[in-house]
């Protein structure tokens, strides 16, 4: 069974930056992909950034786009998402998943329901 396990999550004022990294655990553990999303109160959980676990795809909704940066390490079975210039709207709990399996098209890493382990979240606060 596959552990994900999210730190790095806190409060900061707007302008600064946070780096939330992601522990994957398991016996056999060889993901497909790994993704960010996070889920504000009262919202829907969204998409927020994503990487295949070989090669150099990545993916970002656009409201992160030039701030936020995904990064992973094989050997250590970790994947970080750097987030700077934060703004109050990126208030949310942050999720970390991972997909075993392969997916063709780009726009599937954006899905919730494409990844199947989860993390149990880390909540980023940014103030005005």
């Amino acid at each position: 069974q596959v552990q994900l396990v999210e730190s790095g999550g806190g409060l900061v004022q707007a302008g600064g930056s946070l780096r939330l990294s992601c522990a994957a655990s398991g016996r056999t553990f060889s993901p497909y992909a790994m993704g960010w999303f996070r889920q504000a109160p009262g919202k829907e959980r969204e998409f927020v950034a994503a990487t295949r676990w070989s090669g150099e795809s990545t993916y970002y909704t656009d409201s992160v786009k030039g701030r936020f940066t995904i990064s992973r390490d094989n050997a250590k079975n970790t994947v970080d998402l750097q987030m700077n210039s934060l703004k109050p709207e990126d208030t949310a709990v942050y999720y970390c998943a991972a997909r075993r399996t392969s997916m063709t098209l780009s726009s599937s890493y954006y899905y919730p329901n494409n990844y199947a382990y989860w993390g149990q979240g880390t909540q980023v606060t940014v103030s005005s």
